[in-house]
């Protein structure tokens, strides 16, 4: 890609603050420290409880810090998502539709906390996604499949895990997690009509926004050659 093309790197706002979470959490556990070893017998029991939480904080704080420093880069060619546990990307012109997850039941409408995508072609994520990111997005994405058979959008049985090999419309066999997330991304489509998701926790601001801010870099690409 050519360098002088423009880019945006978002940082989630779920990974802010990581060291001073950390800080916060070795304050507290120095504290603690301190104050048991001058009044252990007295409080015990609120002690160990500070000494825990203290541990908690700082082992929270620690997972934020090894999250990657940026959660997405939107280029003028495609979107790129980061997560510890790997990375997909996906070219803006094998996007057919992003939008907020919203479901209706009569009057209500429920905005759940993700953005989703429709693909042209669902091969088009099998090849840009890491198998180890696959396999997590499924416990990841868990709570969608049982919003959806709660809500008698997919039965019990399309919500179970299938680790049988999938079939691209290339011809080309896929086996593994990465076969068991297309399966699921399959019934994840049939329920709510998007084939990958993106969960607000990864996001710099409102979901509502983030969308926007999408939807506007993928009409944005149409405007810069193919040969990026």
């Amino acid at each position: 890609m050519n360098k002088n093309y423009p880019s945006i790197n978002i940082k989630a706002q779920a990974n802010h603050h990581a060291m001073f979470i950390i800080l916060t959490g070795f304050t507290l556990l120095i504290t603690t420290i301190i104050f048991s070893s001058f009044f252990w017998q007295q409080f015990r029991l609120i002690l160990i409880f500070f000494l825990l939480l203290s541990l908690i904080v700082i082992i929270t704080g620690l997972c934020k810090k090894l999250e990657p420093n940026f959660s997405f880069k939107l280029t003028p060619d495609n979107i790129q998502y980061y997560h510890r546990y790997g990375s997909w990307f996906i070219k803006w012109d094998q996007i057919v539709f992003i939008n907020s997850v919203k479901e209706t039941h009569g009057l209500t409408t429920e905005q759940l906390p993700y953005i989703g995508i429709k693909f042209k072609n669902l091969d088009d994520i099998a090849e840009q996604i890491s198998p180890r990111l696959a396999n997590r997005l499924i416990h990841e994405q868990r709570p969608l499949l049982v919003f959806a058979v709660l809500h008698q959008l997919l039965s019990l049985e399309e919500s179970q895990l299938n680790f049988s090999s999938f079939k691209l419309k290339s011809g080309k066999i896929i086996k593994g997690p990465l076969a068991a997330f297309l399966h699921h991304s399959q019934s994840l489509f049939k329920g709510f009509g998007y084939h990958l998701f993106i969960p607000n926790a990864s996001m710099d601001r409102g979901n509502g926004e983030f969308c926007q801010l999408l939807l506007q870099c993928k009409k944005a690409s149409k405007h810069y050659p193919n040969n990026l």
